[in-house]
């Protein structure tokens, strides 16, 4: 009797299958031989000095000592029975003299002398800028309405008493002549100290002459002291 083989267990037919699934396993084993890492293994000592760094400190422990409050001084004896003890001692006086004055004896005094206080002195004021003007008589009002007054008093005093007819005799040159004046009231109210300045010294002299004429004032006061009083004044007339 002759065997024959099933076709299905005949292996010629799976050469080529596995033939095929060799070479697949064989290329995933190069792959994974070409894509693996290795590391190389490095061990490191730790010096001396990084180990005492690490080594932990050693912090000392502290404890309050709480001392105890000193016991209370005990209260003093008292004796039960107080002795005197005589002291045979004899203590020395010693007397002191007073020294206050016997006001029977009199003190004689030289002299007394009277310590005066020194005024401020106030120097002259010119009528500018005086507080209180002096007072021409005739004058009143307030003081700005005084101030006035003695500017125009002043004024027609001058041009009623000054001989405007000596220019003409001391034959000065036509035309307008002028004679600055300035003189002072004094803390009495009287006129001094007059200065003249003009073309002629006969023209000064009467310049002069006309001030001396205006009657006593009541004196100005600064800070309410009578002061001397700076007043200047020019003369005006005209020569034809």
């Amino acid at each position: 009797m002759k065997i024959k083989k099933s076709p299905k267990a005949t292996l010629e037919n799976y050469n080529k299958l596995f033939m095929q699934l060799g070479l697949v396993l064989a290329l995933l084993v190069v792959h994974l031989a070409i894509e693996y890492k290795t590391y190389d293994r490095v061990i490191t000592q730790l010096g001396d000095n990084m180990m005492a760094a690490i080594e932990e400190e050693d912090i000392p422990l502290t404890q309050r000592v709480e001392t105890a409050p000193p016991p209370p001084a005990p209260p003093p004896s008292i004796p039960d029975k107080i002795e005197v003890v005589k002291d045979d001692k004899k203590v020395i006086e010693t007397k002191l003299e007073s020294t206050e004055s016997n006001e029977k004896v009199a003190i004689k005094v030289r002299e007394i002398v009277e310590i005066k206080e020194e005024e401020d002195v106030v120097e002259d004021v010119p009528f500018a800028i005086i507080e209180d003007v002096p007072v021409f008589p005739g004058c009143t009002g307030s003081k700005e309405q005084k101030r006035e007054c003695l500017s125009d008093k002043i004024s027609q005093h001058v041009n009623r008493k000054f001989n405007a007819d000596l220019a003409q005799e001391l034959g000065l040159s036509p035309g307008k002549k002028r004679i600055f004046v300035m003189f002072k009231i004094d803390k009495n109210g009287d006129v001094t100290d007059i200065e003249a300045r003009a073309p002629h010294v006969r023209l000064e002299k009467e310049a002069i002459r006309v001030i001396e004429s205006l009657p006593k004032m009541q004196p100005g006061k600064q800070r309410g002291r009578p002061v001397g009083v700076k007043y200047s004044l020019p003369i005006t007339f005209n020569v034809e």
